[in-house]
């Protein structure tokens, strides 16, 4: 089993701009040292406490400053960006990176940058029909030869073609050809996200909020989409986030997981959780929603403890799910920094050896 980072990125609203992104660009250095082998960046434009508008920045930063992990927008927003601007863009940033990149896509956003967009976050079909033709203009301009043209609903397009003697025209293409690894991202129960990432042989990776009942159902989606396009799968290419943390004893992990993780959740999360989201975290769906409080995450949906506890942890979703490739370990930002590193050292060197069997 591969170990990664999912870094939202979670940070509260009184660390400043520049300290949160200090923090973030010496976890991802730490994790390279470390061994972990990828570290996707969430974006949002409104989000206070997950403050990375511009992933690809701090990816262009963080790939100078590490040798071997693979970076990944996890995710880009696709309704919120014009497509011209994103392939260019992207595929600046994957020859920067050297090919050490993931393109991590989403279909839907938080009410707020949507808002921010002039979208109507209340029209889910709109919302997904420009999703979908974004990435088809993205995908398309990367794959074109000569004149490029595009005329949609929502974007109409004409390129220039490339004049060899002026050397003026659409040139751009990623540094992997034909385009960077695509994967999509999925946090609710039965997604037609992760279906259609089997149906078109993404990687797959799934929410850290999603009990292990229903992580099982994503595989099961997800193998249904490669079914039907004829596509076998592989289930080391799954993607499985989670909130993690490791420390030495199970009484520091527990005090640790009270101060940080409860945090996060009661001031963050819990007043935005939406109804999907919270019965994608219920082992039955019979449970009512104020059962999802933070003692039920810590036995069910976290991963908390000594580093034996957290084996014997994921060892039991391995097994409950049928088995998936990487972990990505969510990133926290306690005010004791030294906390999270100390976390991702020993889960790297003291769980990952006692889950060495498993992959």
């Amino acid at each position: 089993m591969e170990f990664g980072l999912f870094m939202m990125p979670l940070h509260p609203p009184h660390r400043t701009y520049a300290d949160s992104y200090d923090r973030d660009l010496d976890l991802i250095v730490k994790a390279d040292q470390l061994g972990y082998t990828e570290a996707w960046i969430g974006e949002h434009i409104t989000e206070r406490w997950e403050n990375a508008p511009a992933p690809e920045l701090l990816i262009a930063k963080a790939s100078g400053m590490t040798e071997n992990i693979i970076f990944g927008t996890g995710v880009t927003l696709l309704a919120i960006h014009n497509p011209v601007d994103l392939a260019h863009r992207l595929a600046m940033l994957d020859h920067l990176c050297r090919g050490r990149f993931y393109w991590g896509i989403g279909t839907r956003a938080i009410a707020t940058d949507l808002e921010l967009y002039g979208l109507d976050a209340s029209d889910r079909q709109g919302v997904g029909e420009r999703s979908a033709e974004v990435l088809e203009v993205v995908l398309k301009i990367w794959q074109n030869e000569g004149k490029f043209e595009h005329h949609g609903k929502y974007f109409d397009i004409s390129a220039p073609e490339l004049d060899t003697v002026k050397e003026r025209g659409l040139h751009m293409k990623p540094f992997q050809i034909p385009h960077p690894p695509i994967s999509a991202a999925a946090t609710t129960i039965r997604s037609d996200s992760i279906r259609n990432a089997g149906v078109q042989g993404w990687i797959p990776m799934s929410s850290p909020t999603l009990s292990v009942p229903n992580l099982g159902g994503h595989w099961e989606e997800y193998e249904s989409g490669a079914t039907s396009a004829g596509r076998d799968v592989n289930r080391s290419h799954w993607r499985i986030a989670r909130d993690v943390l490791v420390a030495p004893t199970a009484q520091e992990a527990r005090e640790r997981a009270n101060e940080v993780l409860v945090r996060n959740y009661q001031v963050h999360q819990q007043p935005n959780r939406q109804a999907s989201l919270l019965a994608g975290s219920k082992t039955d769906p019979d449970l009512p929603d104020d059962a999802i409080d933070v003692e039920y995450l810590m036995d069910n949906i976290w991963i908390v403890g000594d580093p034996q506890e957290c084996a014997d942890k994921i060892r039991t979703i391995y097994g409950e799910v049928g088995g998936f490739g990487t972990l990505l370990t969510v990133t926290q930002d306690p005010d004791d920094h030294q906390w999270q590193h100390e976390c991702l050292e020993l889960l790297k060197n003291e769980v990952g050896p006692r889950i060495a069997d498993l992959g």
